[in-house]
Formats: structure tokens, sequence, C-alpha cells
């Protein structure tokens, strides 16, 4: 949901499917995307981590959210991951987004060459906003240091960026997965969007002053995930922490299987949709042993009550 600081909820971030041919099938993602925006979710995280964004071309992403517009989900519920480690390609990908009206654009570090430190990623993020040069931008960095080779975004690295464009830099995704971390930032940087990159810590992110989640696991949590923001925006306290309780369960089974494709096998298993198994290359899907254990273990967990 968009509010007048910025972004706030329960994002999802959003699996791509594929068809036979491994190209994203347009139909099945706004099926998807629908399905997920009437499960709850504030908006969707598109082109990030579990969207396979480092497998698809500039053109493919960019393709892919024009048709999502097209098809009427509202652009100003979608946050695309725009990030490459081509300056240029950011840039106009982000131009992109603009274009189709997202609500902003969420941009990893570039992560290749390692070892740069602060002063070289403040200037990649600064050419980056200066080069789209357009008042709407609303950047949204994304720190997940275990996916980019330990290339991350540090607390005064943010603040940096917050204090040269506060019109732009509007928030963060934090995937490390360190509560101190996320606390930290909410604590300095009052009224930024933080967004936990994980469900364990909504609740906590909420009550530290911070926007929300943006998790992978919101793709077949999202009911749940709602509730628990609810809840916790309504006053009720008490029945917020059980939630998250039941949330925190949820997330910690499903961390123990290689994300994409234990996701991708729990929506065939929730919409009897076979092309959920069509994963692009480098990922494989799960074995048979471990596809029957995520599945019993969904099925004890009541994963359906709470998925889109």
């Amino acid at each position: 949901m968009v509010t007048q600081d910025g972004l706030r909820g329960v994002f999802a971030a959003a699996l791509t499917p594929m068809d036979e041919e491994l190209n994203v099938d347009h139909a099945a993602f706004v099926l998807h995307c629908r399905r997920l925006l009437e499960a709850g979710c504030h908006g969707l995280g598109v082109f990030g981590t579990t969207g396979e964004a480092n497998s698809l071309s500039a053109k493919e992403r960019a393709t892919a959210l024009e048709a999502l517009v097209e098809a009427g989900v509202p652009g100003e519920r979608l946050l695309p991951g725009t990030g490459s480690c081509a300056l240029t390609e950011a840039a106009w990908l982000s131009r992109a987004a603009l274009e189709a009206g997202a609500a902003g654009v969420l941009v990893l570090p570039p992560f290749y060459y390692k070892g740069v430190g602060d002063e070289g990623l403040y200037r990649f993020f600064a050419e980056l906003i200066e080069r789209v040069g357009d008042r709407r931008l609303r950047l949204y960095l994304y720190h997940f240091p275990q996916m980019t080779g330990g290339v991350g975004i540090s607390v005064p690295l943010v603040g940096r960026l917050v204090e040269s464009y506060p019109e732009v830099v509007r928030g963060i995704k934090d995937s490390e997965g360190s509560w101190p971390r996320i606390e930290r930032l909410c604590r300095e940087l009052p009224g930024f969007g933080v967004f936990a990159g994980t469900e364990r810590f909504l609740l906590d992110t909420l009550r530290a002053g911070g926007a929300g989640c943006i998790s992978a696991t919101a793709n077949v949590t999202a009911r749940l995930a709602r509730r628990v923001y609810d809840l916790h925006a309504s006053g009720r306290e008490a029945a917020a922490s059980e939630a998250q309780e039941r949330l925190t369960r949820l997330r910690g089974a499903l961390e123990a299987y290689p994300a994409i494709p234990a996701l991708k096998t729990l929506m065939r298993s929730l919409t009897g949709e076979e092309a959920w198994l069509n994963l692009r290359p480098p990922l494989v899907n799960l074995g048979g042993g471990s596809e029957a254990r995520l599945l019993e273990e969904a099925r004890a967990l009541r994963l359906a009550e709470h998925a889109p």
C-alpha cells in the first residue's frame, strides 16, 4: 500500500511462472499476482530474488511488467526489481518501471566486483538516480549479502543516501536476517521505509516503526501475514503475537528447503497447475524425497489455510 510517507504493508516477493520453453508465462504471472493481492498483500515485489530476476534479461523484465499493468494489475502496488551490475541497464529498467506506473523500484547493489566499499556503492546509487532524472522515482535499497557475495549496503551508507536524496531514497528491503540491524535502521532512520526480508520479523519491525515485510514465502503465507499486520494495526497485540508465532513456525519449516524450487512445488500442489514446476536453469526441482517431506510438513502446518 502507498501512503504519504511511502510503501507499507505485507509484500510478496512474487514468483515468476515459466512456460515449457522457460519463458515468462505472462498470463500465469498475471493470475498469480491477482491471487496474491486478493489474498491480502498490500503490494508485490516483482523481479526480485524469488522472481528469478537475475536469470531474466532487462527486456524480459520490462515486457513482463508491462503485461501485468496492461492486464489491470495496479502499477502503484508493484515494486519491481531493477538492479543490475550494469549501471546503464539499471537506469533503463528503472525508467521503464516509472513509465509502467510502478510505486517504486527495488535495487540491489552492483555485486560482481568485491571490496569496492561504501564510496563505490554510493557513487553507483547516486549516478543511477541522476541518470533516471525523474522526480517520480522512489528507490528502495535491497540488502541481501548472502546472495550478492558479501556486497551489502551498510547502515551508514543508507543514511548518507537518504541525506543526499531524501525525496528519492525511501526505504530498504533488508534480507540479511539480522534483527539487530533492522532494529538499528528503524531507530536511526525514523519514518524510513524499513521492510524485513522475512515474515519472522514482521511484527517486530512494525512495532519498531518499520514498514512491514517483503517476503518470498508470502507467496504461500499471504493471508496469515496480512492477519498479523491487521491485528497490530488495530491494537490487538496479544492476538497479533499469537498469529506471528504461527507465521514464524511456517517460515521456519519452509526455510529448510531451497526457496524457489520449494515455493514452486507448493504452488503446484495448491493450484494443481503443473507449469509451476518449470524452473529456469541453474535452478532445479526438489528431489522426490525432499518434495514429499515438504508437502507433508505443509499439510501438517495447514499451509493451505493461509495461502492465496
